[in-house]
């Protein structure tokens, strides 16, 4: 043992002094989704594209922008140095069994002609959740989906639409709460004479976005957007997203509906309103 005063008592060399700081790099294979970061620029990112060649990855970082960076070294992963290499080719998966909507998978059946019925939403974004959630279900069931562009001129779609016994019409809509403008909207259709062919049921939500559960997307909650502000682009101000012009809204989207996978993914609250819309159109 060496005495404190002994400058020069432990060996310096007895581990191995050659090795880096942060570990021996190792191989990781590159995968859609992986989130690592290049040395050389600090940029930290999710894989979101690998070339053909498999010679450069794309990198996307927390406000969407992207760039492109060679395979190979200089990689990090939670602060470990990796090396990232081709991406391992597995074999194609075993057909699901489930649909997205929990429903059980029917393979090999053509979709069915479009019934008479159909379900309105209000917007493009509720459409393009609904088809991806519960799309095999409703091309089995031959129930086509339609958005309107909002609720306010939902009366004069049903007028045009001339809804029947055999022809109703489920209607998804937002902020469907006491006191809003889109229950007062709801309430007078179905008092009106073709409200017993239609059923209008709906989510507490301000937008269809706030139905996907914000643990998905890597936040705790959605954020209070002051009404003076449109909600969008409020939304992505606050959470860090660019939020300029619509192209920005649209790539917003494009991130929330990527981190859908299923039904497991969204807020009962809305699972439970579109199960409901699909029993009514469907019904005989």
């Amino acid at each position: 043992m060496s005495s404190p005063t002994d400058r020069y008592g432990s060996d310096v060399l007895s581990g191995d002094w050659r090795a880096p700081v942060r570990g021996r790099a190792k191989e990781q294979p590159a995968e859609i989704g992986l989130v690592v970061e290049e040395v050389t620029t600090e940029w930290c990112g999710e894989i979101v594209g690998i070339d053909r060649d498999l010679r450069t990855i794309t990198l996307e970082d927390r406000k969407y922008r992207r760039r492109t960076f060679p395979m190979g070294p200089g990689y990090l992963i939670e602060g470990s140095p990796v090396i990232l290499t081709a991406p391992v080719q597995v074999a194609a998966p075993a057909r699901a069994t489930r649909t997205a909507s929990g429903s059980v998978a029917v393979h090999d059946v053509k979709a069915r002609v479009a019934r008479q019925s159909r379900i309105f939403v209000e917007g493009r974004h509720d459409a393009e959740l609904v088809e991806k959630v519960w799309g095999d279900d409703l091309r089995i069931e031959g129930v086509v989906v339609e958005f309107l562009g909002g609720v306010d001129d939902l009366a004069e779609h049903l007028r045009a639409f001339k809804p029947g016994p055999d022809r109703r019409v489920g209607v998804l809509v937002d902020h469907l709460v006491p006191g809003s403008k889109e229950s007062r909207i709801a309430q007078s259709v179905m008092r009106s004479d073709v409200g017993k062919h239609v059923l209008i049921v709906g989510h507490p939500f301000i937008d269809v976005w706030q139905a996907v559960k914000p643990e998905r997307l890597g936040f705790d909650r959605w954020p209070d957007v002051p009404r003076s502000i449109e909600w969008k682009k409020g939304t992505c101000q606050l959470l860090g997203w660019p939020h300029r012009d619509q192209t920005d809204i649209a790539r917003a989207w494009k991130h929330i509906l990527g981190g859908v996978r299923g039904f497991q993914d969204l807020d009962p609250t809305l699972l439970g309103r579109v199960e409901e819309l699909i029993d009514f159109v469907t019904a005989q």
